[in-house]
């Protein structure tokens, strides 16, 4: 029996030639080319000839995205057919495999992003390579309940429900629980795709009907490899009584899957506060959308001051949007995120959310020992919360890179269709130089996310590294198309490393130059740029006399990254810490400080051509810039 190996090159010949006789992909599928079959999880399913075609076509060239007159041409040969019969196969595929099984690339046509597996290896259906889970450790899907009246508010009230439950298993020492942004997405019909959409162990269903003043609470707990029952109940209530219930159905599924499970519960809440606090959840994070649901939170927390998640919340997305206000009128924005996010940990000392609130709104550099002190509680506290996901871009300013890209498929590998989670997968592997890996994903958000601006200029990047220049001249006027925002000051970097022509270069260093001379400072982005275009003495002149931090005017930099150090330690682009003036730049941004105080040493410090830990003792004196907003 011939086995196409994940990576195994020399394989897309053999399934041309049908001398492969299965294909195994992540997910449970099995596809054997010689019988025209696909099977899941061991079990025929049906799919049409062209579809079949289709499938292997893409498979075949997963290491690209196929343009859509070439698989029109490999799956309808000899045949002129309109492109809607390509949409229609497929969807078609995607019903089969899961959503995220074909990327669409704007422009430019499909690729298939699942891996293959080899045999007997379960995966995951999600858009990109993910880490397993340990084994044994079960994995739950919590979807959101089906609302049986007819009284469509009451839809709100049943995903408040699924989400109660998805907070208290999450508090399980021993037991995962898939991302609500996820979970949610499998509804009606698609709820029979969850399983293996989401490579999940067991799936939480249930149903919501409300009569008169009453309501009945069905819930079933299913094994997803055997496709039984292992627990089921109803609950019948006054509707005052609902939120009571949540505890009682949380301890029959810990019970059913016979783990430890730390109770934790929320008082009761109004549906109408639910509603308002399941609709600010933010999909782009652009500033404007982050403002309304700040306003949406505002309101239940001022209504229902004991719902700690509301808190966490809304203390982590002003953490978010604080990014955006001009450094010097930051003070204010400050207070109001600590002030809440200490409230939410006054209820709950291990809400994840507001430990990365006050995470994020500590300077970008300078005191990195103060800040990990809330990195390690966020680490240790259980359970969910959508600020688990940033752990990875915060352990990355610190040179910790192949620990971020743990974490990142951690968090990923539970809630693998948020677009956030995916964004941060993404750049994790970026820093990590699997570019090849993380262009998929970030393709996939530029597709599916067009509000967000992060994946745009990322993917850029990694484009310009692989130099792909027909897909950065492609992207450049998608760029041109959306909101950058803070994004938008790196397109002159993209250029340069495009065009990498003696005046080019002069140009956007003259460029830096001029920003430097106006502003008297300069971010490390822009150093870690210079040094990469070749200008590294250049880039160490200016850090010698420039201020690594805003000067308190228009020209400062806004957003997530500004000044802060992740890119500092991206694995391709390593001119500026290979030479060992890097240390003394460490320095001053409280990188040498943070280092020897932890012992958290970053994963340069064995790679660099000198004596790391050396050259940081020998600038540990050296005086610490100030991060003033």
């Amino acid at each position: 029996m011939l086995l196409l190996r994940p990576g195994d090159a020399a394989g897309n010949e053999a399934i041309r030639d049908g001398g492969v006789d299965s294909l195994y992909i992540a997910g449970g599928f099995e596809i054997r080319p010689a019988e025209r079959r696909v099977l899941s999880h061991g079990e025929p399913v049906a799919v049409g000839a062209r579809a079949f075609d289709l499938l292997l076509a893409l498979v075949e060239r997963r290491d690209r995205v196929v343009g859509k007159d070439e698989l029109l041409a490999l799956a309808w040969p000899g045949m002129v057919v309109e492109e809607n019969n390509l949409t229609v196969q497929v969807s078609t595929l995607r019903k089969l495999l899961g959503a995220g099984a074909i990327a669409t690339v704007a422009g430019r046509g499909y690729r298939f992003t699942l891996p293959l597996r080899d045999a007997g290896v379960a995966g995951a259906s999600t858009p990109a390579r993910v880490a397993p889970m340990p084994d044994g450790v079960p994995v739950v899907a919590v979807l959101a309940f089906d609302n049986l009246s007819s009284d469509p508010e009451l839809q709100y009230f049943s995903d408040g429900i699924s989400e109660e439950i998805i907070q208290r298993l999450a508090r399980g020492a021993t037991l995962k629980v898939i991302g609500r942004t996820s979970a949610f997405q499998f509804r009606g019909e698609r709820k029979a795709e969850a399983a293996r959409a989401l490579d999940c162990t067991h799936v939480l269903d249930g149903s919501v009907q409300r009569a008169a003043g009453r309501v009945r609470i069905a819930a079933h707990l299913v094994d997803a490899s055997t496709r039984t029952i292992v627990w089921s109940d109803r609950y019948d209530r006054a509707l005052e009584d609902t939120f009571a219930l949540q505890d009682e159905i949380s301890g029959h599924i810990a019970q059913a899957l016979d783990q430890t499970f730390q109770g934790f519960a929320t008082r009761k809440v109004d549906p109408a506060l639910h509603d308002l606090y399941f609709r600010a959840s933010p999909k782009s994070y652009a500033p404007d959308e982050l403002r309304t649901h700040i306003g949406l939170l505002e309101v239940v927390t001022a209504s229902a001051p004991h719902f700690v998640e509301a808190w966490g919340r809304l203390a982590s997305l002003r953490a978010f949007l604080h990014q955006y206000l001009p450094c010097h009128e930051r003070a204010e924005s400050s207070a109001n995120v600590v002030r809440e996010a200490s409230y939410a940990l006054a209820l709950d000392a291990q809400n994840v959310d507001a430990l990365m609130a006050r995470f994020l709104v500590m300077p970008p550099f300078g005191r990195f020992v103060e800040a990990e002190a809330f990195l390690q509680r966020w680490r240790r506290a259980p359970g969910a919360g959508e600020g688990r996901r940033y752990l990875s871009w915060c352990l990355r300013q610190t040179g910790r890179v192949r620990e971020a890209l743990d974490e990142a498929e951690r968090a990923y590998r539970l809630d693998a269709l948020d677009p956030m989670s995916a964004n941060l997968l993404a750049l994790a592997r970026l820093s990590a130089g699997r570019i090849a890996d993380a262009i998929p994903v970030f393709e996939d958000l530029v597709a599916r996310v067009p509000g967000m601006s992060f994946p745009v200029s990322s993917l850029l990047r990694a484009y310009a590294f692989m130099h792909d220049w027909p897909a950065v001249d492609r992207l450049l006027a998608v760029a041109a198309q959306r909101q950058l925002r803070e994004f938008q000051d790196g397109l002159g970097f993209i250029r340069a490393k495009r065009d990498p022509s003696r005046g080019s270069l002069y140009a956007w260093r003259d460029a830096l130059d001029a920003h430097v001379a106006r502003t008297g400072g300069v971010d490390v982005s822009r150093l870690v740029y210079a040094a990469h275009l070749g200008l590294v003495d250049h880039a160490y002149r200016i850090a010698g006399t420039a201020r690594l931090g805003p000067a308190g005017t228009s020209d400062d930099l806004m957003g997530p990254d500004a000044y802060r150090t992740a890119l500092l330690f991206q694995s391709n682009m390593h001119e500026l810490r290979n030479d060992p003036r890097f240390a003394r730049l460490c320095a001053r941004l409280g990188l040498v400080e943070f280092w020897l105080a932890t012992d958290l040493w970053p994963d340069c410090s064995d790679e660099v051509p000198y004596d790391f830990k050396r050259e940081c003792l020998a600038v540990r004196d050296v005086p610490k810039d100030a991060f003033e907003s």
